[in-house]
């Protein structure tokens, strides 16, 4: 159903019942006294409170009583409607404006429940720069809750003094416990991605909070005990090292494809079982142990859910993401020059696969590593970081573009960054 904006709606809303008034009168004085149709003109004030303030619904209601008395007194006496007719009109119109208070102020009951909804997400899925750390980003985040616009999707990219790490995932089941689960992973891997030399140790700092995560809520009667997150964990060395290549450790969830002008490929590795179930696997670690590939400079990496994959047609076909990513880079390889050409590719063949009808949570996470790319994004001076890094420029925004240059610390090598796989 098509809803008028709610400017546009103040705007041009009292056409509507103004129009009625006008029908309803002309009718009423061009038929004959056996078919009176006065008595209809009570839907004005029922169409003013569905349209128009409260104000202007008061107006209507009172405009209506006025033109009944008028138009009813224009006939003879044996043709009136009379009183009956009259308190039915005076009685809708008070009713109408009622209803238009009740109405407003379930509007405005929502739209701070909207607004709540959008502050919560944007602590839990941080808006991020275009260009992080030597990533050029883009993401499309299409919840299945329209109206709350929250899921238990999650993304985020945290830059570090080893390089920068990537992550993706999607928590299973939907509603507050989701969304909990999935601020849980997240505020992990912002702390461990950012202190914690190894990818493999990070990986193993998700696994540890999603199981703190869920017996938290089985100690609080959760319905979910089970419940558990599919993720990919990337790591990224610092741009301007000379070095291109992604680390990845995958968590049951849908491989990372690479596409580039040449075709697509899949970042196939040996999946760990997802968040939450490590303690199921007899020979789990703590840690992980970490896919490393060789990256082009043209490579940009397709990240998704399974709200992606599972889209279906109106003849309930998959939608086929590696195929269509085949067939654009065959029709134009240039479609696929940058991650945010790649996000709005992919976005735009869902939805028109999909027909806009997506029945779960839907991310597309697209990333670009740039080797050659000679910058650095400052990080906070702490004790974690003040042996390596020269001197940071005013401020300590770790967002902040700066030329500060990683120098050689003790067990560094020659380009200033430590072994990813360096124990912690």
């Amino acid at each position: 159903m098509y809803v008028l904006p709610g400017r546009l709606r103040r705007r041009v809303g009292w056409l509507l019942p103004l129009a009625a008034l006008l029908a309803v009168a002309f009718a009423d004085w061009n038929t004959s006294g056996d078919f009176r149709v006065l008595s209809w003109i009570v839907m004005v004030p029922g169409l003013a409170a569905a349209l128009c303030p409260v104000w202007v619904t008061a107006v209507f209601g009172l405009v209506t009583i006025l033109s009944y008395v008028g138009l009813d007194a224009a006939w003879s006496h044996e043709y009136r409607a009379g009183l009956p007719d009259f308190i039915l009109v005076a009685a809708g119109s008070v009713l109408a404006v009622v209803a238009c208070w009740l109405r407003l102020r379930r509007e405005s009951r929502l739209l701070h429940i909207h607004n709540v909804a959008d502050a919560t997400r944007a602590t839990v899925l941080r808006e991020l720069p275009p260009h992080l750390h030597g990533i050029e980003n883009a993401h499309v985040y299409l919840p299945a809750d329209a109206v709350a616009r929250l899921g238990g999707d999650f993304y985020d990219i945290q830059p570090c003094r080893w390089g920068v790490r990537a992550l993706i995932g999607d928590v299973q089941g939907k509603g507050l416990g989701a969304l909990a689960a999935a601020a849980a992973i997240l505020g992990s891997f912002r702390e461990a991605g950012y202190h914690v030399p190894s990818l493999g140790v990070v990986a193993g700092r998700l696994e540890v909070r999603m199981q703190r995560q869920r017996r938290l809520g089985m100690s609080m009667g959760n319905a979910q005990p089970d419940r558990f997150a599919t993720a990919v964990l990337m790591g990224f060395p610092n741009p301007g090292c000379g070095e291109s290549w992604v680390d990845v450790v995958d968590f049951g969830h849908e491989p990372p494809l690479v596409v580039n002008p040449r075709g697509v490929r899949a970042l196939q590795v040996t999946n760990r079982l997802p968040l939450g179930l490590g303690e199921l696997d007899p020979a789990g670690t703590v840690s992980a142990v970490p896919h490393r590939f060789p990256l082009a400079d043209d490579d940009v990496i397709v990240l998704t859910t399974d709200g992606v994959t599972e889209a279906r047609d109106a003849a309930g076909e998959f939608f086929p993401l590696r195929s269509f990513l085949e067939d654009a880079v065959v029709r134009d390889p240039a479609a696929v020059a940058s991650a945010h050409q790649v996000a709005a590719l992919v976005s735009e063949g869902l939805l028109r696969h999909s027909g806009g009808r997506l029945h779960d949570d839907t991310t597309i996470f697209v990333l670009r590593f740039s080797a050659t790319e000679d910058t650095y994004w400052t990080l906070p001076l702490d004790e974690s970081t003040s042996r390596t890094l020269g001197p940071l420029p005013a401020g300590d925004d770790p967002f902040h573009q700066g030329i500060v240059r990683l120098r050689p610390g003790p067990g560094d090598g020659p380009s200033g960054a430590r072994d990813p796989d360096a124990a912690e």
